[in-house]
C-alpha cells in the first residue's frame, strides 16, 4: 500500500517541481507585473480555504437541518456545484481577459453562460425530488441472495425407513384425536384366491 502511495505521489511532485521552475523562470528578473501574479498564486487557495469552502460548508449544514428529507441531498449538492462554478466563472466575470486565451473561451459571453448552467443545475435540483414522488421506488419480494446461506428448497419431509407407516406426524401444538376416532382409512378386505 506505502508502494502504490508513493507511486501516485511521484507525478504530483514532479508536477509540483515543473511548475516551480516555469514561475522562477517567469519571475525573474523581478517585474511588477510578479506581484500580482504571486497574489493570486497566494490568494486564491487562502481566500478559497478561508472564505468559500467554510460558507459553502455552513450554508450545507444549514439546509441539510432545515430542509426535509427529500430535498437535503439535491438542494446541498446544488450549492457545492455553484460554489464550483462561481471559483471557476470569478477570472472572466472580474475582467474580461482574466485567464490565458483558449479557443473559443473569450469569443463567449461568461455571464450568459455561467447564468444558464447555473439554471440548469437548479432545475435538476427542483425535479429531483419530485421525480422520487411520482416514480415509486421498486421493492424487492423475493429474499436477499446470501452465498453463504443454505438455499432454501420447498421439498416434501423424506421418509425414514425405520419409522412405521402407520405413524402419524402432527405438528407440534395440534391436539390429539378424541379416543375411539380412526384417522386411517379402513382396511379392504383382501380378495379371495380364484376370483
Amino acid at each position: 500500500m506505502k508502494t502504490a502511495r508513493a507511486l501516485l505521489a511521484l507525478p504530483g511532485l514532479a508536477a509540483l517541481a515543473w511548475g516551480v521552475v516555469l514561475f522562477v523562470e517567469y519571475a525573474f528578473p523581478l517585474r511588477p507585473d510578479v506581484f500580482g501574479t504571486v497574489g493570486w498564486i497566494v490568494g486564491g487557495p487562502l481566500i478559497n480555504d478561508g472564505v468559500v469552502a467554510p460558507l459553502t460548508a455552513v450554508l450545507g449544514i444549514v439546509l441539510a437541518r432545515v430542509l426535509p428529507r427529500p430535498w437535503k441531498v439535491p438542494v446541498v449538492t446544488g450549492t457545492v456545484i455553484t460554489g464550483v462554478l462561481l471559483i471557476l466563472a470569478f477570472p472572466l466575470l472580474w475582467r474580461p481577459y482574466g485567464t490565458p486565451p483558449m479557443p473559443g473561451l473569450h469569443d463567449g459571453n461568461p455571464a450568459l453562460g455561467l447564468t444558464l448552467t447555473l439554471a440548469a443545475v437548479w432545475l435538476l435540483v427542483a425535479l429531483t425530488p419530485l421525480a422520487r414522488r411520482v416514480v415509486p421506488s421498486i421493492t424487492r419480494v423475493a429474499p436477499p441472495d446470501t452465498r453463504d446461506a443454505p438455499p432454501i428448497t420447498r421439498e416434501a419431509p423424506s421418509i425414514t425407513r425405520d419409522a412405521p407407516q402407520d405413524t402419524r406426524t402432527d405438528p407440534p401444538g395440534t391436539p390429539a384425536d378424541p379416543p375411539g376416532t380412526r384417522t386411517d382409512p379402513p382396511s379392504t378386505p383382501a380378495d379371495s384366491p380364484g376370483a
